[in-house]
């Protein structure tokens, strides 16, 4: 037999060190833990055996309580001789404090790390205004939106779901924006992250402010900055002075030269500012880049992505290598041959040629940048479809291309002439078939900034930047953000298939179990379906409850009715109230009763027990007053004692065995609308706008809640404990949340007042006045505690009782029915 030990430090009771002191509950703890036990409230503390509340007397300490000797006898019994152990110090053992879960284990709604993680790029639903007239990159989405003040934005849907018309659940906004980002793959979401990053350290990009939905299972933008005009457009808007174009490219006077020049400088900045993230467009374009405020070019990330996405889209139709050359050089894609190569290698379209033996890098952006360049200064002169690549040698098209490259040059020098030499030279030697013969970016900006300004002259000096050929970054042609569009449609057919093998079948019940909790919370990300209509009731329904195989229901049409949780169907209706009935509850004993009062004062106990009578098996009335209006709420604790909230302002203690008044319960100010018991400690909200707390040992108060000025009070309507959490509901759509007594949060969750709540681990479910029922989340530490919203049921009445149990949730509403939703 083991020594009797104290259940905090698991140290021997002994005589000197740790001696037994016997608590008012039965349980004993040694002197030096009680001395050290929090206490919550005055002269209280949590018994570390059974967590209920007893009787401290702080200010004598725990020398006043009595000694447990019997305990003390075993423990002599139990104690090794000096000589063979030496005594135990009892303050050189650590005190090991029993460790209980706070709150059981429930899944949240989504990750807790995945939503810190991004909750600072998800912009608010009314930051983005769009504009129906813009037309956008695709028939289903819009181009350009307004954030802010006179600021436009561009947009590029980053994930596409459909929309599920078949169910009930509609996602709030940021639960929204977090479920498509769990949609993506880690590798899209990297891609996704480095974007936006990058985006706020280089000034050579617009600005990507952060993520965006139109609306709830819309599609999820990725929203950046639109500057006035891009460089597309500066050629149709400036034809002379400045920068005169013609269709045969820049017209290369004193002025026309150096504006190319100033143009080419910045777009070889807004590259390399890329590559300083590790970032690698693969193709590129005139309407890549853009002019800031001050004149200076920057790489619109957004267009980037749509151009990449666009030339994806192509490559995936064509698959001959010659022809997707010459297709993407007549749309001004531009596209490095062995990124072409890639692609088309992917889909297992391409033959093998002298191209599949070069990396993607940095270099591959080079031959890009060489091509916009060379459309600023040839425009469309030399004809793209010149490129002639004709399979030689088993395929390998390098002959082809090495012609087309001395054509480029050729034209090349009859526009420049020999004055430009080092120029033409840069840039044909850009478009070398083997990306390691390339110059780097920094070297043909280097070229192009000594033609504007001689070295002898240049006192700033060239741009000191290194950077290393061996490429480890992304390239957003080969990478999952141009794929994800097309990668949500599996997700809609997994939906699809869920809903279809739930569709209508309820959880069979066997002997009182079903589906968890747990399992409906996780279940909602993938939607809910009405299950069930039950109708029968001819009033509001007013209280819910479920015990053994059975669903039970009040209303104020003065009965309880009995439904079957094998298949929803009616089996029994308990009659006798005459006045409505407006609490209910249910009581597991050896016999399960479920007990009703109504707003005359009467209580009603039923037998649940098959066969279902037809007469109450007790019933009595509270002492009437005509002043009040009855009984409003009920519960019952582990020890039988059933408590009621009244009309009367008190709360009155029943012994469920001969119906007797235990006790009174005075304190509230107005009507106690709703109880809650948990842990040993009674919950008693009212309509003054407070919740008062009681020991069920004796019925003392323990602390108020909510106590705020007279003109700020809001009725309390509806509470939910979940063991250290307290939520209370109140008529203006408020909820406020407190842990372990301390106040942590209040929102506002509906627009009218809140009739009906539920709590389930972290998941909150609430109905009222706005016909909704509103899932919230509850997560954080004990510093702070977030209220997230997850998402809704739309409702067509009043949802007036909530209950959440057996992996569904049940909705009573004024309409007189009661929905269950899967």
């Amino acid at each position: 037999m083991e020594p009797p030990e104290c259940p905090v430090c698991l140290q021997s009771f002994d005589e000197r060190d740790a001696i037994p002191r016997v608590l008012s509950c039965g349980h004993s703890v040694c002197e030096a833990c009680l001395a050290e036990l929090p206490q919550r409230y005055q002269d209280t503390i949590r018994c570390p055996a059974c967590t209920q509340l007893v009787k401290y007397p702080s200010q004598q300490g725990p020398s006043s309580l009595p000694k447990n000797i019997d305990l003390l006898r075993l423990s002599l019994q139990h104690s090794p001789s000096p000589s063979s152990s030496s005594s135990s110090d009892h303050s050189q053992i650590p005190n090991q404090r029993s460790t209980t879960n706070s709150c059981y284990y429930h899944p949240p709604f989504s990750s807790h790390e995945l939503y810190v993680t991004w909750k600072d790029w998800i912009l608010p639903h009314d930051a983005v205004l769009t504009d129906d007239h813009c037309i956008g990159w695709f028939s289903s989405t819009k181009g350009r939106g307004c954030f802010g003040v006179n600021r436009s934005v561009s947009l590029a849907p980053i994930v596409c779901f459909p929309p599920r018309d078949r169910s009930k659940f509609r996602f709030s906004y940021v639960a929204w924006v977090i479920k498509c980002l769990e949609g993506m793959n880690e590798g899209a979401k990297e891609e996704l992250a480095l974007i936006l990053e990058a985006s706020v350290r280089q000034g050579r990009m617009c600005r990507v402010y952060g993520l965006w939905s139109e609306g709830v299972e819309g599609p999820l933008y990725m929203v950046c900055e639109r500057q006035r005009c891009n460089l597309l457009d500066k050629f149709g808007e400036l034809g002379n002075g400045f920068l005169a174009v013609s269709e045969g490219g820049l017209e290369l006077d004193k002025g026309g030269i150096f504006s190319f020049l100033m143009i080419g400088k910045g777009i070889c900045e807004a590259v390399l500012a890329l590559h300083l993230e590790g970032l690698v467009a693969g193709c590129l374009g005139l309407s890549c880049f853009s002019f800031d405020e001050l004149g200076g070019i920057c790489v619109d990330l957004n267009e980037a992505l749509m151009l990449a996405r666009k030339f994806v889209n192509a490559v995936s139709v064509e698959h001959k290598e010659e022809a997707m050359c010459k297709g993407c050089l007549e749309n001004e894609v531009f596209a490095s041959p062995e990124v072409l190569y890639e692609l088309l290698h992917k889909r297992g379209t391409a033959p093998d040629s002298g191209h599949s033996r070069y990396p993607i890098g940095y270099g591959s952006d080079v031959w890009s940048l060489a091509c916009v360049l060379l459309r600023l200064l040839i425009g469309n002169v030399l004809a793209w479809n010149t490129l002639e690549m004709k399979e030689e040698n088993d395929g390998d098209s390098s002959a082809s291309y090495a012609c087309w490259v001395e054509k480029v040059s050729s034209v090349l020098e009859d526009k420049l002439g020999s004055e430009y030499l080092s120029l033409r030279q840069i840039l044909c030697k850009c478009l070398d078939v083997n990306p390691g013969n390339r110059p780097d970016v920094v070297d043909v900006r280097k070229c192009i900034q000594n033609m504007l300004v001689k070295p002898q002259f240049d006192f700033l000096g060239n741009l000191e930047v290194t950077i290393s050929r061996d490429y480890t970054g992304i390239c957003l042609v080969l990478g999952e953000l141009c794929l994800l569009p097309k990668q949500s449609s599996n997700e809609l057919i997994e939906h699809e298939l869920w809903e279809k093998e739930i569709g209508g079948q309820p959880n069979v019940v066997q002997d009182g179990k079903g589906k968890s909790d747990e399992d409906f919370a996780a279940g909602l990300p993938k939607g809910m379906t009405e299950l069930k209509d039950l109708q029968g009731h001819l009033d509001c329904i007013s209280g819910l409850a479920v015990g053994g195989r059975y669903l039970l229901s009040s209303s104020f049409d003065k009965t309880v009715h009995v439904w079957s949780l094998q298949d929803f169907s009616h089996l029994h209706t308990f009659r006798g109230h005459e006045n409505k009935v407006m609490a209910l509850v249910y009581v597991d004993e050896e016999e399960p009763l479920c007990i009703s009062g109504d707003s005359g004062g009467g209580i009603f106990i039923w037998g649940i027990a098959a066969p279902l009578r037809q007469d109450p098996l007790r019933k009595w009335y509270e002492k009437k007053d005509w002043r009040f209006s009855g009984i409003h709420s009920l519960v019952v604790s582990k020890n039988h004692s059933l408590y009621t909230g009244s009309g009367d302002r008190t709360i009155k203690a029943w012994s469920l065995k001969d119906e007797t008044l235990i006790c009174t319960m005075t304190g509230h100010r107005s009507v106690v609308s709703t109880l809650a018991v948990c842990d040993e400690v009674l919950y008693s909200g009212s309509w003054d706008g407070t919740v008062r707390l009681w020991s069920l040992n004796d019925h003392s108060p323990l602390t108020v809640l909510g106590e705020d000025p007279p003109a700020e009070m809001k009725s309390i309507l509806a509470i939910t404990v979940d063991r250290h959490l307290l939520v209370a509901a109140h008529e203006n759509g408020c909820i406020k949340v407190w842990r372990n007594d301390v106040f942590m949060n209040s929102k506002t969750l509906h627009k009218g007042a809140i009739f009906a709540m539920s709590m389930q681990g972290k998941c909150l479910y609430t109905g009222g006045w706005d016909k909704n029922v509103n899932i919230q989340e509850l997560s954080g530490d004990e510093f702070e505690l977030d209220v997230k919203a997850y998402g809704s049921i739309p409702c067509s009445a009043v949802a007036t009782a909530i209950l959440c149990s057996q992996g569904k949730l049940y909705v009573g509403y004024a309409d007189k029915s009661i929905k269950v939703y899967l």
